[in-house]
């Protein structure tokens, strides 16, 4: 969906002006001075490190585009009308575009549609919603390839040591939400494993695959599931997880075992603590992913759209932005490209 930018205005100066701006982390000043470029800036909360450094590539961006950034969070995480607040106010605001990490993929939609009838661009930062055309642009990691680099790494170091893995998966919950399944499947993939269905998890018929748990992701729900699945087979020798708290709880419970030197431990996110892990041994690798490239690349989608009424197209092959993934690890192996933890280091956010 394309609008001129006097077609947002008009069409916004009728959606409801007048909305107070009470949602958590705005920003002081309200409403958009004439021909002013405004964005919106929409996190799942305001304390995550991951939307932190959201927050500042919007801010980067907004500086080198010349536009203004009004920045907004839900209460907590799941918190869909705070979200659905701070739509209604950057509508009334005037806003030419919004950014948003979907706090409910499905019931975010009816506000992101309103925004759009009033002429504003709206982008889906890391998560999807459902359906994925309920916005302009989806700018986001490919988690299947993130996974699937872990996995290809993971199936090298072990046919290195002529071992044959015996894998623990800790996912994130029973909701197999899509980026969930596509960092399992993605792993799985990576592999050598037939992942059947690649939209289920758990599906797949191997036997190298000792079992699924939850963890929320989470360090607590990481240590609780390590533990169960350490029940089923005290022989696993290799941990997927869906995040890296959750491979630091897993890593706990190994620890408490006495077999944390015997289980590698692969994982997806790219947070410093992270990368601290991989420098000192308790993650063999982990798939970096680019929340300030996210933002960073939103606003300058924003700024476009605001100048040629465009909106971008999605990188090939895909149907999103593909902003970036990167194996980061100390231990290299042949045929799979990475980045050492020095190199993490310097690049990780939190």
């Amino acid at each position: 969906m394309s609008h001129a930018p006097w077609t947002r205005r008009a069409l916004a100066a009728t959606a409801g002006a007048g909305l107070a701006l009470s949602l958590v982390a705005c920003s002081s000043e309200s409403g958009a001075d004439d021909g002013e470029v405004l964005v919106g800036l929409i996190t799942k909360t305001e304390t995550n490190p991951f939307f932190v450094k959201m927050k500042e590539g919007a801010e980067e961006a907004a500086e080198e585009h010349g536009v203004r950034v009004q920045s907004f969070s839900g209460e907590y995480d799941g918190d869909n009308e705070g979200q659905v607040q701070a739509v209604e106010n950057l509508i009334a605001a005037g806003a030419d575009g919004i950014l948003i990490t979907p706090n409910d993929s499905e019931a975010i939609v009816p506000a992101l549609d309103r925004a759009r009838a009033a002429g504003i661009m709206v982008i889906a930062l890391d998560t999807p919603t459902e359906p994925a055309d309920a916005v302009d642009a989806t700018f986001a990691t490919d988690n299947f390839l993130a996974g699937e680099y872990i996995g290809r790494w993971a199936a090298a170091r072990f046919e290195a040591e002529d071992v044959e893995p015996r894998v623990a998966m800790l996912d994130l919950n029973p909701n197999q939400i899509a980026v969930d399944v596509a960092r399992d499947q993605g792993f799985l993939q990576g592999l050598g494993v037939d992942i059947a269905d690649a939209g289920q998890i758990g599906d797949e018929d191997d036997a190298r695959i000792v079992g699924h748990d939850v963890t929320e992701g989470a360090e607590e729900g990481g240590r609780t599931a390590m533990e169960n699945l350490l029940q089923r087979d005290p022989d696993l020798n290799l941990v997927y997880t869906i995040n890296e708290p959750a491979a630091a709880g897993a890593y706990e419970a190994l620890e408490a075992a006495g077999v944390e030197d015997d289980v590698v431990i692969v994982s997806v996110d790219g947070g410093c603590p992270g990368v601290e892990n991989v420098e000192s041994g308790v993650l063999g690798a982990t798939s970096m992913q680019f929340p300030l490239e996210m933002a960073a690349q939103g606003v300058g989608a924003v700024a476009e759209y605001a100048d040629s009424g465009e909106t971008p197209d999605p990188s090939e092959g895909l149907d999103f932005v593909n902003t970036g993934v990167e194996l980061i690890t100390d231990e290299a192996v042949d045929g799979v490209e990475s980045r050492d933890s020095a190199w993490g280091l310097e690049n990780c956010w939190g």
